[in-house]
C-alpha cells in the first residue's frame, strides 16, 4: 500500500507584502525533491486555530503562536518546526498532549546570533552610533568627551551558556577578555571548552563590563534579570540582549540607563513588541535598539529555513527529527500512530 500525502502548513507571515517569500528559494528544492506537498496557510493569524492546521501533517512556523486550541479535533499535525529557536509562543505541554513533536534550529542561529552580540559589544565600547551623531550635528572635536572601552583584559558575562553563548566565547576569544557565565544547567567540561568560569547571577552582574543575555524565555528565566541584578552591575558596565524582552525588568533598566547607574545597553528584544513610538528607551543616547532582527541576515534565514524543512522531511520519512523540544513526545503512543504512517 501507498503511503499517503504528506501536507505542510508554512506561516504566512513569511510573505512580503507584494506575496513573494525569500522561503520559496529554501522550501521548494528541499520539499520538492522529497516528494512533500507545501503551500503557505491561507490567512494570517497571531495565533493559528484548529481550522487553519487540520488538513496538514506538519507545519513551518515563523511567529504565529501556538496554544492548546489549535489541536482541537486536529488529528493528522505530527510536527511543528519552529524556524528559530524561541518557542515561548508556543503551548509545549499542548503540543505533547497530543502527540505533536514541536523542533527549533539551533545549527540555524548559532552563528548569526553570536555574531550580533559581538556587534552590540564592539558598537557600545566603541561609541558608534554617539561618535555618528557627533559628525551628523557638527560637533566633530567633540569626540574627545566619548572615549571608548578597549576589551582587553574586560569582563564578558553570558546569562546563559548554550549553543548561542559557547558560539559567542568562541568567537570572542581573540579580544583578550576573560568569559564568565552564569547556567544552572551548563557542564563543567563545556565552560572549559570555551575557556569560561561559572559563577553565580551575582557575581557575574557584578563583575561583567558586558553583561549579555543569552538563555531562553522560560518560566524560571522570565525577570531572572531584575532590578536587584541591575543595581549590582557596574557604572561602566553594558547590559545586552537578544534572547527575549521579558527576561530584563526593563522598566529597572530604563531607570538605570536613564540616572546613569550603567554605562548602556544593546536590545534586540523588548518586553513588548513592537516597542511603543514613546517608550523612555528611545529617547536615550546611550541604548541602540533594533527591532528583533538585529541578526536577520542572508546566513540566519537560509540556516534557520534548512533547518526546519530538514526536521520535517525526516519526520515525513518515518525518523525523527534532530532538534526536538519535547523529547518525552517521543514515547507518546499518540505521535507513534501518527509515524507510523510515513514508515
Amino acid at each position: 500500500m501507498s503511503k499517503p500525502d504528506f501536507s505542510i502548513g508554512i506561516t504566512r507571515d513569511f510573505l512580503k507584502p507584494d506575496g513573494s517569500s525569500d522561503l520559496d528559494n529554501i522550501a521548494a528544492p528541499l520539499f520538492d525533491k522529497a516528494g512533500l506537498n507545501w503551500e503557505y496557510i491561507a490567512e494570517n493569524t497571531p495565533e493559528l486555530t484548529a481550522s487553519q492546521v487540520r488538513d496538514y501533517d506538519a507545519l513551518l512556523v515563523l511567529g504565529a503562536g501556538i496554544t492548546a486550541e489549535t489541536f482541537t479535533g486536529v488529528d493528522r499535525l505530527t510536527i511543528i518546526a519552529r524556524f528559530g529557536v524561541g518557542y515561548d509562543k508556543v503551548d509545549v505541554e499542548a503540543c505533547t498532549d497530543n502527540g505533536v513533536l514541536l523542533t527549533i534550529a539551533p545549527d540555524g542561529v548559532r552563528r548569526p546570533v553570536a555574531t550580533s552580540i559581538l556587534t552590540f559589544v564592539l558598537s557600545l565600547s566603541h561609541q558608534l552610533l554617539i561618535k555618528d551623531r557627533l559628525i551628523r550635528t557638527g560637533r566633530w572635536t567633540d569626540t574627545k568627551d566619548f572615549m571608548g572601552m578597549g576589551l582587553v583584559g574586560r569582563t564578558l558575562g553570558l546569562v546563559g551558556m548554550g549553543n548561542i553563548g559557547k558560539e559567542v566565547f568562541k568567537l570572542a576569544k581573540p579580544f583578550g577578555m576573560h568569559h564568565i557565565t552564569f547556567d544552572p544547567y551548563i557542564k563543567p567540561a563545556d565552560a572549559a571548552e570555551v575557556n569560561a568560569e561559572i559563577v553565580d547571577l551575582g557575581t557575574l552582574m557584578q563583575t561583567a563590563d558586558f553583561v549579555c543575555v543569552c538563555c531562553p524565555l522560560t518560566e524560571e528565566t522570565r525577570g531572572l534579570v531584575d532590578v536587584r541584578c541591575i543595581e549590582l552591575m557596574k557604572p561602566t558596565a553594558y547590559l545586552i540582549n537578544t534572547a527575549r524582552g521579558p527576561i530584563v525588568d526593563q522598566k529597572a533598566l530604563t531607570e538605570a540607563l536613564q540616572n546613569g547607574r550603567i554605562q548602556g545597553a544593546g536590545l534586540d528584544v523588548f518586553e513588548q513588541e513592537p516597542i511603543s513610538d514613546d517608550d523612555p528607551l528611545l529617547s536615550l543616547d546611550n541604548v541602540i535598539v533594533t527591532p528583533h532582527s538585529i541578526c536577520w541576515t542572508d546566513e540566519c534565514f537560509e540556516g534557520n529555513g534548512r533547518s526546519a524543512c530538514e526536521s520535517i522531511i525526516a519526520v515525513a520519512s518515518g525518523q525523527m527529527p534532530t532538534w526536538i523540544v519535547n523529547r518525552s513526545v517521543q514515547d507518546s503512543p499518540k505521535l507513534h500512530e501518527k509515524m507510523q504512517r510515513w514508515m
